[in-house]
């Protein structure tokens, strides 16, 4: 009663590919495998330290900015 059993997918599946069609679910599984593709090697990336992003290294970068307030600068 609580669980899915085999036949619960085997119609969720039916009803998707009578929706969607064969071409469309083709093309969603091809795009999620790409996206799960290049969320590992990024995760991997950034594990290694490779990754080009500033600010996100060894913490050694600094920005110097200055603030003014727009009150100010209309004095």
């Amino acid at each position: 009663m609580g669980a899915f059993s085999v036949w619960h997918l085997v119609v969720v599946l039916l009803i998707a590919l009578v929706i969607f069609g064969a071409g469309k679910i083709k093309n969603i599984g091809s795009d999620l495998g790409s996206a799960i593709k290049n969320f590992r090697s990024a995760v991997r990336e950034e594990e290694e330290g490779t990754g080009n992003r500033p600010g996100l290294g060894d913490g050694s970068q600094t920005i110097n900015a200055e603030v003014k307030r727009e009150d100010a600068v209309k004095r």
